[in-house]
């Protein structure tokens, strides 16, 4: 009893220790150890010790993390010294100095001297920002020490990324080694330098990512680092800061702004209440056209990561420049003579280029006299740079890292030489004698037309109302509704009348069929003016299809995408409901991938090509359009190519509507294709956005392999390709699976990282794949770390065949199936 008794006392007065500091506040003499915690006022952050780590050597690291969320760590205060002897102790000094110690009583880390008054009272609060601070406690409340000049990988809102000028202080966040060690890593992200600030991205002394120089409103060629609905970005100069900051609009959201330890920047947010997850919003260095010089000098990045000289410039070395390869950058197609008439030609809608040298508040003419005096010059620029009033800038030597930027580029002045100017006079000349005689013959032509013009539009008047009639009676039957809802949301879908559609696909004659889907046929057609159309008309009297077409009308029609199928028009008339699209040559990818002599056009460069262009299009359904858009049938019938294999995602007719904040829905009517379903969708009817990202993962596998899902048989075991594919990752020898077809070995690396993907994908539960921004960053950057997959859904065999009737009713069309659960 003797020995019992101490040790509840001392566990008591643990314990109310423990609870009397888990405040926002540490006072000096106040003993502070593993287990204890500070608490910001608000419930939202927490500061102690915490080990990132789930081995069993146990590293205590000192920081600031989430308070009641998963551990999300924003600050570490001795990530670069661990305490190894799993014990730590903090203590907060009179002169204000915070210390850790180890069980040896051995300094760990500790703040920098602090400049105190003589009355300083000195007390260490976490606020309500996730700031550490140690301020006098006393009236005034000065603050003489915060943990936000010292970020480590986190930004987070109101943290100023940049330059205390008095003090030469400069703040940047730099990665974590890896995702269990916050020791410094490679990757840093730093607002540099004072003079022309850029926000830059970099691997060591690298540069990796740049944006800027800041204009203003935004960072040039960065309009994901503009502001948003959810929070504005801030560049702020004084005389004694420069710095870069971002304001949350929204209190209900929590967000961080985190550089990976594989060089990510991305955007994270959580819903208060809501979520329960962190949401990636966006992953600012995701586009290929921001790596840094990607292009060269002169060379301006465009989408799809091509690259094209700027005007005047040729390209360097012509037989290494295309889409996949770059060498050199561009020349000029004329030197220049400095002082010999040299001038400046302007271009619109670029990413200024790297390297800016701000001069004084001049005006642009006076900007372009300060350049012209200076041979080495290149361009100049009035930029508003401080956010305070337009400053000159100028470009010293070779420009480098341009970028096409249709929406919100810059404008900038090149240097350009005399013999370039006339060139363009002369064209400039050329141009203005065409529009003057052409201004003249469409004069002439308006006014011999005028008289036909009216009879034509009396023409149409009268066909207009004739189909508004037949319309009308269309309406009344049922059948016209959904065109209907569609022009209610503000969008004018065009409608083609019967007639024509019957002339372009030849009477819907077989030699015109192209396609058959579960409820029609496909057609190729061809309008009068030459343009072809593939018309997708609806079985007469599925009372099914009506509700799948009236989707795709709503859904398709307000999405616009490069990697998305393009819908014309419609035509409803009668008995008659079709859906006109863009023809695409090449079909389906399944016309090319199943098939031994098609599938040998497909080398590895190509594959690769539609992989990303896929992975783009899911990306801008489920993230980047307007509408979050669920597909729930994707496969490779559905998706087509254009005649340079460009794939377009197509057939919209089940997909679903999601809120920005909604994670998953349920459906009693199961319709998807055998060997694409994911497991919790097939079997309990949820679907969500990782749905889609299954789909997708079975699809890289078949385009890599060239086998189909469904159907893939080995003589060895009954796995169906998705277990296959995972036997021979554990075994170690992925690349078994490549199409004996693509004869490559040198892209060996990037197709067993696209397997790594693809298996990542296809994992059975939804929680463990990635979201479409990550699967689209890991396809695009070979140094991102991927973790190892697990088992996936559905790896043996395929589907089955026949669905227990007793269960539910299923029928299935073309590899369709449609399932109605019961019991719900």
């Amino acid at each position: 009893m003797s020995t019992i008794l101490p040790l509840i006392l001392c566990s008591l007065v643990f314990l109310n220790l423990q609870t009397s500091l888990s405040t926002d506040t540490l006072k000096p003499n106040e003993r502070f150890v593993d287990g204890f915690t500070l608490i910001s006022s608000n419930q939202r952050f927490e500061f102690g010790f915490f080990s990132p780590g789930n081995g069993s050597a146990r590293d205590i690291y000192l920081g600031i993390w989430y308070h009641n969320l998963p551990l999300t760590v924003v600050w570490v205060a001795n990530r670069n010294n661990p305490i190894r002897d799993s014990f730590g102790e903090v203590s907060l000094k009179e002169n204000g100095t915070l210390i850790l110690y180890n069980r040896s009583s051995g300094t760990v880390w500790s703040t920098d001297n602090i400049t105190i008054t003589s009355d300083f009272s000195p007390v260490l609060q976490l606020l309500e920002s996730g700031n550490l601070v140690i301020r006098d406690d006393g009236r005034n409340k000065t603050i003489f020490w915060e943990s936000f000049d010292f970020p480590t990988d986190t930004l987070l809102p109101d943290l100023k990324l940049g330059w205390k000028l008095d003090i030469g202080l400069n703040g940047f966040i730099r990665s974590w080694k890896s995702s269990e060690d916050p020791s410094e890593g490679e990757y840093t992200f730093i607002l540099e330098p004072p003079e022309a600030p850029q926000l830059v991205l970099r691997s060591g002394s690298r540069k990796l990512f740049r944006w800027g120089p800041f204009d203003g409103t935004s960072f040039s060629g960065g309009t994901s680092l503009t502001s948003s609905p959810l929070f504005q970005t801030l560049l702020v100069s004084n005389s004694e800061e420069l710095y870069f900051k971002y304001e949350m609009l929204d209190e209900s959201i929590l967000s961080r702004m985190v550089i990976s330890p594989t060089g990510l920047l991305q955007y994270f947010t959580w819903r208060v209440n809501s979520s329960t997850e962190w949401n990636l919003l966006v992953t600012f260095n995701s586009d290929p056209c921001d790596n840094y010089a990607k292009c060269g000098h002169y060379g301006s990045c465009y989408s799809l990561s091509s690259c094209k000289c700027l005007s005047g410039f040729t390209p360097d070395s012509p037989r290494d420049w295309g889409l996949f390869s770059y060498s050199g950058g561009c020349r000029r197609k004329y030197e220049l003579n400095c002082g010999h008439r040299d001038g400046f030609v302007k271009y619109n809608a670029l990413k200024f280029p790297d390297n800016p040298v701000v001069w004084e508040n001049y005006t642009s003419h006076e900007c372009e006299t300060v350049c012209l005096k200076k041979c080495s010059c290149m361009a100049y620029a009035n930029v508003n740079v401080y956010g305070n009033g337009s400053l000159c800038v100028g470009w010293i030597g070779d420009l480098v890292d341009l970028k096409n930027f249709p929406n919100g580029g810059e404008q900038i002045y090149i240097r350009m030489a005399h013999a370039e100017l006339k060139s363009i006079a002369s064209a400039k000349r050329k141009r203005v004698t065409v529009k003057i005689v052409s201004v003249a013959t469409v004069i002439g032509v308006l006014l011999v037309s005028a008289g036909a013009i009216w009879y034509l539009s009396w023409i149409v008047r009268q066909r207009r109302k004739d189909q508004i009639g037949r319309s009308s009676e269309a309406q009344q039957s049922g059948s016209f509704q959904y065109v209907e809802d569609n022009q209610d949301s503000g969008f004018q879908l065009p409608l083609f009348d019967l007639e024509t559609i019957f002339r372009a696909c030849n009477n819907f004659s077989d030699r015109n069929k192209i396609g058959q889907g579960g409820f029609g046929s496909v057609y190729k057609g061809e309008l009068s003016n030459r343009q072809e159309i593939a018309v997708k008309r609806l079985v007469e009297k599925s009372m099914q299809g009506v509700e799948e077409l009236k989707n795709e009308i709503i859904l398709i029609a307000k999405l616009q995408h490069r990697n998305l199928v393009k819908l014309l028009g419609c035509c409803i008339e009668g008995e008659e409901t079709m859906l006109v699209y863009e023809y695409l040559p090449n079909k389906s990818l399944n016309n090319f991938i199943y098939d031994k002599p098609t599938r040998k056009q497909l080398t590895w460069i190509k594959r690769y090509h539609i992989i990303k262009g896929i992975a783009r299009g899911l990306l801008y359904l489920h993230q980047d359009s307007r509408l979050r858009i669920i597909h729930r049938d994707l496969k490779t019938s559905n998706i087509l190519l254009d005649s340079e294999l460009n794939p377009k995602i197509s057939d919209f007719g089940i997909a679903r509507i999601f809120g920005t904040d909604q994670i998953q829905e349920m459906t009693k009517r199961i319709i998807g294709t055998y060997g694409y379903m994911s497991p919790e969708y097939a079997m309990n009817g949820h679907y969500s956005v990782k749905s889609d990202v299954y789909s997708f993962g079975v699809i890289v596998l078949e385009i890599i392999s060239g086998q189909k899902n469904w159907a893939f048989h080995h003589p060895d075991h009954d796995l169906n390709l998705l277990g296959h594919a995972r036997m021979l990752w554990n075994r170690r020898r992925p690349s078994e699976i490549l199409d004996p077809t693509v004869l490559e070995p040198s892209y060996g690396n990037q197709i067993i990282r696209c397997i790594h993907v693809a298996l990542l994908c296809v994992q059975q539960y939804p929680e463990d794949r990635p979201k479409m921004s990550t699967v689209y960053a890991m396809l695009s950057y070979e140094n991102m770390e991927l973790p190892e997959p697990k088992e996936p859904g559905f790896c043996r065999e395929s589907y089955p065949k026949k669905v227990d009737t007793s269960a539910s009713h299923s029928s299935t069309v073309n590899e369709v199936t449609m399932t109605t659960l019961g019991g719900r």
